[in-house]
């Protein structure tokens, strides 16, 4: 059966009448019985204008004929089918006027019309725009029809009816898409929106992106005749599209951390292979100096190569700082070069097709990236550099923020390292090593604080404070406290009273602290205050508000100093009481902040014991402190940390008996020559005869005036560590003042003297009175 035509007005299904001259109905059609509602028999022998919905319009009617052949639009009676279109055609034989005798008149309602119309305009539209390719392939997949060039570049010919897609297209690429048009043919389903890239057999190259669309053609009958496909050529926007993805991870990696080097590192990593083969990301030495970067019309300009990804050339390892001299003019460039026989390059990049741009910031040079691409790539454009200049200005922003950030932050963490003291020493009385962990760990700044103050007599000072609150704020609270411990240790305080002085001070800050709110929470602070003296292996504790000291014996036992802190400082009202317990040679004492044994344990009491176990362990080992500590802290107090933990452990040694004597005076002018005596034969005893004149002369002073101004009993004492020390007590509270005598006057200068012949000297409070100091230092051994 032969297909018949979708044309509504078609001889094939359309309502037909035949009539003749006068309009009389002859014959009909099925059509024309459907579409009327009339049987044959009932139509036959009627008149034409007996359907119309208005009969006296048909001489109207009949003057719109215009030839043999004619179309028009009339309106039958409403219980007819309402409006439609005509077409009239006359039938063979004419009349003896030379006119057709019978006519054929063929109708179909006018709304099927109107839309079979619009139908056949749409396609004719269709195929004559050149936006969308649009082609017709038969059922063996052969183009039939299109509208334009299937392709828009080289390698597609101009005729292209009955050719395959494998007669112009590479076959991956052709069997790709024929695949898909097949399935369309066979399943019926439309294919919408598949994306390819396809590429020519005679300029292969990166090839277009093409969006295929298909759907199936069918004939009247219903048999498959064929599919259409739609080719829409998205290369642009499939760039534009990565170009954004790069932007948009470019910005992504940039927010993630405040390395200048990372930041660099991760962009390149971005940039290779989305945009690039190989990435070079050069940044200011400047930004790793914490200096200002040179102005952006400086001629030369010092660059650090920060980060390299993808295949890059040799000689581009990381690190390596040069010299770039711009001229003091800064433009974002590109290159390409080809040659018959291959890529030449064209930069120290290696690739034939290249882009740099420099990273500027704020009216500062802060870099340079440079990208390349291979042969197998097309050259960069205009919208690539634009990209990658717009890519550089939120890199430049960044790296510019990490500068700033670094040099700032170097500037806390060196201000917070030169307001604490090593984390190891090593005195005559003890070796101590710290651990130092704030919370901030992006500042490096904390509220916690240590000290180990070297005291008169061999006597040392440990210090563990915290302040309350964290961050610069607090590190600047802590600098003023730990200021003044180490002013009040210097008086040679007992740690009772050294407490007490330091509680007024924090008081007074807090008075004169303009946000009252906050004044707590600026100075309010604890504080644990040690001092050992190596010769009687005695300690002397107080605490304002602190956690206690640990103790762990040369065997192993280790158990807190039964203390009773007093309020934390900047509280007042209450006294801190002193403790004194013995330390023997070899016992480490480890004072912290309650970060360490209160991290995940309500109790203080659990966190104490944990401490003590963990301290005897590791001390079991016989590793040194400095090893013990980061242990210790890492088992109790792991990452990330809750508060800021500091340890500090010291292990004491004594003065051993045989380098230490003493002798006790009464208040007799008589008793100088046995101090002298005393002196010259204990220096002999030591081999420290040439100490022996000085420290004679010293000691004479010193207990003349005791047995002048002060009275008995007066003691005498000479140590021998690291330097020799002379100490003088008696039982006076008043402080010695050393002036400058006349010349007329007998005496004045004993002191002067002193000050003149030794290398330190002071004294001290005690509690029965005062004690005068000196120190020489030894003269070097064999």
């Amino acid at each position: 059966m032969a297909a018949r035509s979708d044309d509504p007005l078609d001889v094939g299904h359309s309502a037909g009448l035949v009539v003749d001259a006068r309009g009389t109905i002859l014959r009909s059609t099925p059509a024309a019985e459907s579409l009327l509602g009339r049987s044959a028999a009932e139509l036959s022998g009627g008149r034409l204008q007996d359907l119309l919905a208005v009969p006296e319009s048909w001489p109207a009617l009949l003057e719109q004929r215009d030839g043999p052949v004619w179309e028009g639009r009339a309106e039958l009676a409403p219980h007819l089918g309402g409006e439609v279109e005509f077409r009239v055609l006359p039938l063979s034989g004419e009349g003896p006027a030379g006119r057709a005798e019978e006519f054929l008149v063929l109708a179909a309602p006018q709304v099927l019309a109107a839309q079979w119309r619009q139908g056949h305009a749409f396609l004719r539209e269709l195929f004559l725009q050149d936006r969308i390719g649009l082609a017709v392939f038969d059922n063996e997949l052969r183009l039939v029809r299109t509208n334009t060039h299937l392709l828009p570049y080289l390698g597609v010919p101009d005729e292209l009816y009955g050719a395959r897609l494998g007669d112009f297209l590479q076959e991956a690429d052709a069997r790709a898409v024929d695949t898909r048009l097949r399935d369309v043919l066979t399943t019926g389903t439309p294919l919408v929106g598949f994306d390819i890239d396809v590429h020519t057999q005679v300029e292969p190259g990166a090839g277009r992106t093409m969006s295929i669309s298909a759907f199936r053609l069918q004939g009247a009958n219903g048999h498959v005749i064929g599919v259409t496909g739609l080719f829409v050529d998205v290369t642009d926007q499939k760039l534009s599209r990565l170009r954004l993805d790069v932007l948009h991870r470019a910005t992504a990696v940039l927010s993630t951390t405040l390395s200048a080097a990372e930041s660099a590192q991760d962009l390149a990593d971005v940039l290779v292979p989305a945009l690039a083969d190989v990435a070079v990301v050069d940044v200011a030495e400047a930004v790793f100096t914490y200096d200002e970067p040179a102005p952006e019309d400086h001629g030369d300009h010092l660059l650090r190569r920060t980060a390299v990804a993808g295949a890059a050339p040799g000689g581009f390892a990381t690190g390596t700082v040069f010299d770039v001299s711009t001229g003091g003019t800064l433009s974002d460039r590109m290159w390409s070069h080809r040659s018959e026989e291959g890529a030449e390059p064209a930069d120290v990049l290696g690739r034939p097709h290249g882009m740099s741009t420099w990273l500027r910031a704020r009216g500062s040079l802060l870099g340079r990236i440079r990208v390349g691409r291979g042969l197998d790539r097309p050259p960069f454009t205009g919208d690539d550099l634009d990209l990658l200049a717009e890519t550089a200005s939120r890199a430049a922003l960044v790296v510019d923020n990490a500068r700033r950030y670094a040099r700032e932050r170097n500037a806390a963490v060196g201000l917070q390292r030169s307001l604490l003291p090593s984390s190891t020493t090593d005195t005559a009385a003890a070796h101590t090593a710290s651990v130092y962990l704030p919370t901030d760990t992006a500042t490096g700044a904390s509220g916690d604080w240590f000290d180990v103050i070297p005291l008169s007599s061999a006597r040392v000072a440990l210090v563990v404070g915290d302040v309350v609150g964290h961050g610069l704020r607090a590190t600047a609270t802590m600098a003023r406290l730990r200021t003044a411990v180490r002013t009040l240790a210097d008086l040679d305080l007992d740690p009772d009273e050294l407490l007490t002085h330091l509680d007024d001070l924090v008081s007074e800050l807090a008075i004169g602290t303009e946000d009252a709110e906050a004044s707590f929470g600026s100075f309010g602070a604890t504080c644990l205050y040690v001092t050992y003296d190596p010769v009687t292996r005695q300690c002397l504790a107080a605490s304002a508000g602190h956690p206690p000291p640990a103790l762990v014996a040369p065997d192993g036992t280790a158990a807190h100093v039964d203390l009773s802190p007093g309020p934390p400082l900047g509280v007042g009202g209450l006294p801190f009481e002193p403790v004194a317990f013995e330390a023997a040679d070899g016992s480490v004492l480890a004072l912290c902040t309650d970060g360490l044994i209160t991290r995940g344990r309500p109790d203080p009491d659990e966190g104490m014991a944990a401490l003590r176990h963990a301290l005897s362990a590791a001390l079991a080992s016989g590793r040194p402190l400095e090893e013990i500590g980061p242990e210790v802290v890492g088992e109790l107090a792991p990452r990330p940390l809750a508060d800021d933990v500091t340890l500090l452990l010291a292990g004491v040694r004594g003065v051993a008996p045989q380098d230490h004597a003493s002798w006790t005076l009464a208040a007799d002018p008589s008793v100088v020559s046995d101090a002298r005596a005393h002196v010259l034969a204990q220096l002999s005893l030591w081999g420290l005869d040439d100490l022996a004149f000085t420290t004679e002369l010293v000691a004479s002073e010193l207990v003349t005036n005791s047995v002048r101004y002060a009275g008995g009993p007066i003691g005498l004492r000479l140590i021998r560590t690291s330097s020799l020390i002379c100490e003088v007590s008696d039982v006076s509270n008043t402080q010695p003042r050393m002036r400058r005598a006349r010349d007329t006057e007998e005496g004045g200068r004993g002191l002067f003297l002193v000050a003149q012949l030794t290398d330190r000297w002071g004294s001290r409070y005690t509690r029965s009175g005062k004690t005068i100091w000196t120190e020489q230092a030894l003269p070097p051994g064999p």
